[in-house]
């Protein structure tokens, strides 16, 4: 049975990832962590430094304001952490990958199934047109989301990247008026009523277009692989691990 801390336990997708579990028989939640003051039917404390529990597992659903405090007590208690969290600054990422030098952290921007499925494709199509098509990337989410553009946008364009040699992300385009450069990644926010998530990668040629898509029905699909994540990494070693690693295992 593995016992996890359940970070930002309060919100939507802590509120979620609780579905989840109690679905299961193999995980539990033995305590959560939320700035918010609220009654579960686990122990919920307002910060890490109170919390009693042990936990096998952090599954983080929070804001980056609490990076800190998370890894300190998971350094501090060596305990893996699941980090599902966007919105980091590259300041905070280095913290991340300082942290999997000594704990397991599975650190992923998005923890759908089928995004990662989107991604390994995008990484394909770009190998095979990025020379001769331009790429854009939209994405959209509801109108509580902080951050933009959203971290799997970030995701998917990163694993393009790798294969067009010198990408340049353009966010803003009526800031200038020019044609556009061949090495750019179009990537754009639309946030709006209750749209869990939606992303489509847009790959545009001369008298065609290629488009791939993916669109989130429900919080459950991010709930169900942090779940996922949190089982695949509790005996693992430390180290840097992400939806690859959890899919090859599976």
């Amino acid at each position: 049975m593995v016992k996890i801390l359940l970070n930002g336990c309060l919100g939507k997708m802590g509120q979620a990832v609780e579905a989840c579990v109690n679905e299961r028989e193999d995980i539990i939640i033995s305590c959560g962590v939320d700035i918010a003051k609220g009654d579960r039917t686990y122990p919920v404390y307002t910060c890490f430094v109170d919390v009693r529990e042990e936990p096998d597992v952090i599954v983080d659903f929070s804001n980056p304001l609490v990076l800190d405090d998370m890894l300190d007590f998971a350094l501090t208690h060596k305990t893996p952490v699941i980090i599902c969290t966007t919105g980091f600054s590259d300041a905070q990422v280095e913290k991340i990958k300082c942290a999997s030098k000594e704990i397991p952290v599975f650190y992923s921007g998005n923890m759908s199934l089928g995004i990662n499925v989107l991604i390994a494709l995008s990484r394909m199509a770009a190998k095979v047109l990025s020379d001769s098509f331009d790429i854009e990337i939209l994405e959209k989410h509801h109108n509580q989301k902080i951050d933009a553009p959203s971290g799997t946008a970030l995701m998917i364009a990163d694993a393009i990247s790798e294969e067009k040699s010198g990408a340049q992300y353009v966010y803003d385009r009526h800031a200038y008026r020019k044609k556009r450069e061949r090495n750019e990644i179009g990537i754009h926010s639309v946030r709006g009523g209750t749209i869990v998530g939606e992303h489509e990668v847009i790959f545009a040629g001369h008298d065609e277009v290629v488009s791939i898509k993916h669109q989130a029905q429900s919080k459950g699909v991010f709930a169900s692989g942090a779940v996922n994540a949190a089982v695949f990494i509790k005996d693992k070693p430390a180290g840097m691990y992400d939806m690859t690693d959890l899919l090859k295992e599976s």
